[in-house]
C-alpha cells in the first residue's frame, strides 16, 4: 500500500485545484485585484506619489507637507491638484504662480521663465489622480458622465467612481474575510463540540442555536446603529455574531458521523486527547462540508455590508461603500453609468469568489485527492 506524506497530499490538493481552470483563473484575477487594491493609496489618490522640488524628493503619500514647503502661503496641507500648487512645485516656488499659474507652468517645462533659468520640479501621480473622497468642482452637472478624466463618471457629489470602486472593493473584501474568519472559528468549534461529545453538550448547544438563530439580526443592527456610531470593526463583529450558526449543522453532522469511526476509536484507545482527535483527525475529513458553506458566508457578508450601506445603517458616509454607490444609482436613474459600475463590480467580485471556493471544495474532497 502506498503511503502519501503530508507534503504529497498538499501537492495533490493543489493539482486538483489547478485542474479546475475556472477556479485557477479566478484565483489569479481576484488575487491580482485584491493585491493591487490593497495598496489603493498608490493606485487612486489626489496626492502625488513623489515630488521633486528644488532638488529634493518628497513623498506626500507617506508624509504631511504644508503649502509653505513648496513656497506657498498656508500652513495647511498642500492642495496638490490646485494649479497654484502645481505651478509652485514645477517652477521652483516662483511668486508669479499666484497670478497666472497655467502660463508659468508652460514656461517652466522648458526650464526658463521670463528669460531666467529655473530649477524645474515634477510630480508623479498615481494612475487614478483622485481619492475616494476627492470632490471635483469642475464637474457640472453632477453626476458627471464618463470622460477622459473620469473613466466611469462621477457620483452626485462629483467624486470619481473608479476611485470609490477601488477603495470599496478593498473594504468589502477585508470585511468579508474578517467576518468569515471569526464566524468560522466560532461555528466550527461549536459544531465540533456538539457532534463529538453529544449528550448534554449537544442538547444545550442545540437550544442556544435555536434561540440565537431566531433573533432578528437586521433589527438588532439597526437599533445599535442608532445608539452607536458604526465602525468597520463593530459592524464586522456584529455580523459575525449572527453568521456563525450557518456552519453548525454541517460540522455537527460530520463529527457526529466520524466520532465512531475505527480511527477515532483507535486514537481514543491510545490515550489521544479529545481535542486532538477532533481537530487533528476528524476536522480534516469534515472540511469538504465546511468549505461548501464558505462561499455562501463570503458572498453573504459582502451582501450584508452592501445592504446595510444601501439602507443607511452600515458604515459612516466617510467610508467608500459599494452599497452607497448602488443607492446613488437608484436615486439617479438619469445616470446609468452608476448602475453599470455597481452591478459590474458586485457581479465580478462575487462570481470570482464562488468559482475560487468551488475549486477549493473539490481540492479537499477525499474522493478526488487519491485519483
Amino acid at each position: 500500500m502506498r503511503i502519501f506524506t503530508e507534503g504529497s497530499l498538499a501537492q495533490r490538493r493543489w493539482r486538483n485545484f489547478t485542474s479546475n481552470r475556472r477556479a485557477y483563473i479566478s484565483l489569479w484575477i481576484f488575487g491580482t485585484l485584491f493585491f493591487v487594491f490593497l495598496f489603493a493609496e498608490f493606485v487612486a489618490n489626489d496626492k502625488p506619489l513623489l515630488i521633486s522640488y528644488r532638488g529634493e524628493i518628497y513623498a506626500p503619500v507617506f508624509s504631511f507637507y504644508p503649502e509653505t514647503t513648496f513656497g506657498g502661503e498656508f500652513q495647511t496641507e498642500a492642495d496638490y491638484p490646485a494649479p497654484e500648487v502645481k505651478c509652485l512645485i514645477i517652477s521652483g516656488g516662483l511668486d508669479a504662480c499666484f497670478d497666472d499659474p497655467e502660463a508659468i507652468m508652460q514656461q517652466a517645462k522648458t526650464g526658463v521663465v521670463n528669460g531666467e533659468p529655473i530649477q524645474k520640479g515634477w510630480l508623479l501621480w498615481p494612475p487614478v489622480p483622485y481619492s475616494f473622497n476627492t470632490v471635483n468642482y469642475d464637474v457640472q452637472p453632477a453626476p458627471g458622465p464618463p470622460n477622459a478624466k473620469h473613466w466611469l463618471g462621477t457620483d452626485d457629489q462629483t467624486r470619481d467612481v473608479v476611485a470609490r470602486i477601488i477603495y470599496g472593493f478593498r473594504i468589502s473584501t477585508l470585511f468579508a474575510l474578517f467576518v468569515v474568519t471569526v464566524s468560522s472559528v466560532i461555528g466550527i468549534a461549536a459544531g465540533a463540540s456538539m457532534g463529538y461529545f453529544g449528550g448534554w453538550v449537544d442538547l444545550i448547544f442545540q437550544r442556544i442555536v435555536e434561540i440565537w438563530g431566531n433573533i432578528p439580526s437586521l433589527y438588532i443592527i439597526i437599533i445599535l446603529s442608532a445608539m452607536f456610531t458604526m465602525t468597520f470593526s463593530l459592524l464586522a463583529v456584529l455580523i459575525a455574531l449572527f453568521s456563525w450558526t450557518a456552519l453548525i449543522g454541517v460540522v455537527r453532522a460530520e463529527f457526529l458521523r466520524a466520532r465512531n469511526f475505527e480511527y477515532t476509536r483507535a486514537a481514543r484507545a491510545l490515550g489521544v486527547s479529545d481535542w486532538r482527535i477532533m481537530f487533528r483527525h476528524i476536522l480534516p475529513n469534515a472540511m469538504v462540508a465546511t468549505l461548501t458553506m464558505l462561499p455562501f458566508l463570503i458572498t453573504g457578508s459582502i451582501g450584508a455590508l452592501a445592504s446595510l450601506d444601501f439602507l443607511g445603517f452600515g458604515l459612516p458616509s466617510s467610508y467608500p461603500s459599494l452599497g452607497e454607490l448602488a443607492l446613488q444609482a437608484k436615486q439617479n436613474l438619469q445616470a446609468p453609468w452608476l448602475a453599470f459600475a455597481a452591478f459590474t463590480t458586485f457581479a465580478v467580485m462575487l462570481s470570482l469568489l464562488v468559482f475560487i471556493f468551488e475549486g477549493i471544495r473539490d481540492a479537499f474532497d477525499p474522493r478526488k485527492i487519491f485519483k
